[in-house]
């Protein structure tokens, strides 16, 4: 829970994406609905209402006056039935406790948390105004959505994934056989007795969803994940013009040397994404430690840091959206990797680092992929990843979402770790404080801190936290490895693995 002391603290930091400050003095002022639609389709925030932000001031001490409102409940009665009300907004995405009303030095400040609407729920718009209505936050403004980001939004709502378009006028002939035989030869060593074995390029295409027809209309041919892991170069860039896939090797570079090695569309390969995998996994693990082993008379040169490059430049791909423009590209340089997809992330940044959930764009090629022993970690993707880098005691990977570029980056630093303390800090912690942890959930944090031993019933007793509210929030911090639960409900405790406060 929120008070003045927080408030303080919050306007100390400075002006940021996830803060907004409305004067509001005398009732809702209408721009709010705008800043609301940003943050739940954005990072979530939180909106003050009471504070003025004077611009022009560098000084964070004076650049905001808490002014105060004057009639705290009737904001708060408006601000409610708005929002219950489905007129101005298109969904309510807050609880009883999101909306608070503090005192700081004697004037009234109500404090708005609006969480980052799920994936299932986004876009978040105003106004009964799809086009108009939806909203984005950049730097410290609210701005309108794009046609392509709303269309993004919308995609990613259909739990059907993206990959299984069927596109018309795609037929076999658009396939490039070798590309595809490659690919029925992995999946058959790892499935010698499978039945797909036997069945005809355009059956077992059909089987993994590369090849549909439609039951109501009877067309039929290639679908997106057909056409994109194994269509021949030209159709493939013919149909996702605005889309490119580049890779480039930027280490062991002498003297003016742009680069050392390129993958990109020279019309010596087959330019669909099966072949791009295929051949930058290679380049990118070759260097690798590869520490001597055997498995019987068989020398092992598999590691778990190979294996999770793997997993990584497999993610790149079946997160990727491929309706947008952007590059798939991969960067190789003497001490990281950097991995950039086009597309943002369907799920938050600290879900993905914690593992146990997966919602890949294209599923298809997910399955694609698993089928031939790539990416067959489902849920545990990044942990496996982080797992692997914390083995070799090298730099967390930093998993990075560019809204204003719709794109989403990965740096593998493969170098060590200098920060003393970073060697032992948990895998699943979240990295990168992209959580941005509400004061309510720092309150509680703080106070199972001082007593491990503190039931949730208390805890609503102290914070006046409804019991639904309080299960939530425990399960959030729970779920994002800032809380444990150490034995049984009734003889157990709570351990505060992480306090950011």
């Amino acid at each position: 829970m929120i008070n003045a002391l927080r408030i303080k603290n919050i306007l100390s930091q400075g002006e940021r994406v996830t803060l907004e400050c409305k004067k509001a003095s005398k009732g809702v002022p209408n721009s709010l609905w705008d800043t609301y639609s940003a943050f739940a389709n954005t990072y979530g925030g939180t909106i003050l209402l009471g504070v003025v932000e004077h611009m022009d001031e560098q000084d964070n001490a004076k650049r905001f006056e808490i002014v105060g409102v004057e009639d705290a409940d009737k904001i708060r009665k408006d601000l409610w039935n708005t929002l219950n009300s489905r007129e101005k907004v298109n969904i309510n995405l807050l609880y009883d406790d999101d909306i608070q009303t503090i005192d700081v030095d004697g004037k009234k400040v109500i404090a708005i948390n609006v969480p980052r609407a799920d994936y299932t729920v986004r876009p978040v718009y105003i106004n009964n105004n799809l086009s108009r209505g939806t909203f984005k936050r950049n730097h410290e403004g609210d701005y309108h959505c794009t046609e392509q980001e709303l269309k993004m939004m919308l995609r990613d709502a259909n739990e059907a994934g993206n990959d299984g378009l069927l596109l018309e006028y795609y037929t076999m002939d658009d396939i490039d056989i070798p590309t595809l035989e490659r690919f029925r030869q992995m999946f058959q060593n790892l499935h010698p007795e499978h039945q797909w074995n036997s069945a005809e390029h355009k059956e077992f295409l059909t089987n993994f969803g590369g090849y549909t027809r439609d039951r109501r209309t009877g067309k039929e041919g290639l679908t997106m994940a057909g056409l994109l892991m194994f269509g021949k170069g030209l159709p493939v860039r013919e149909r996702f013009d605005n889309l490119r896939m580049d890779y480039i090797d930027k280490s062991n570079l002498i003297g003016d040397q742009r680069y050392s090695d390129r993958l990109t569309y020279d019309g010596t390969w087959e330019n669909n994404l099966f072949n791009f995998i295929r051949m930058v996994i290679p380049k990118l693990t070759r260097d690798l430690p590869h520490p001597f082993s055997m498995d019987g008379v068989v020398r092992k040169d598999d590691t778990l840091q190979a294996k999770a490059v793997r997993e990584a430049v497999t993610n790149m791909v079946i997160h990727s959206d491929f309706m947008v423009n952007g590059v798939l590209k991969v960067e190789k340089y003497d001490d990281c990797f950097v991995l950039t997809n086009p597309g943002l992330l369907k799920l938050p940044i600290e879900q993905i680092y914690k593992g146990g959930e997966s919602k890949a764009r294209n599923q298809r090629m997910q399955n694609m992929f698993r089928m031939i022993g790539y990416g067959e970690n489902l849920g545990s993707g990044f942990p496996l990843i982080l797992n692997a880098w914390n083995e070799k005691h090298w730099m967390k990977p930093e998993l990075q979402e560019q809204p204003e570029l719709m794109q989403v980056k990965l740096t593998l630093h493969i170098q060590n770790d200098v920060a003393f303390g970073s060697l032992n800090d948990p895998i699943n912690d979240p990295i990168n404080d992209p959580i941005n942890l509400t004061e309510r959930q720092k309150l509680i944090l703080q106070m199972f801190s001082e007593d491990k031993s503190l039931s949730r019933e208390r805890l609503c007793e102290k914070t006046n936290l409804s019991d639904a509210t309080a299960k939530r929030e425990i399960a959030f911090l729970k779920k994002t490895g800032y809380l444990e639960r150490i034995g049984s409900l009734k003889g157990g405790y709570w351990k505060v693995k992480r306090l950011d406060l």
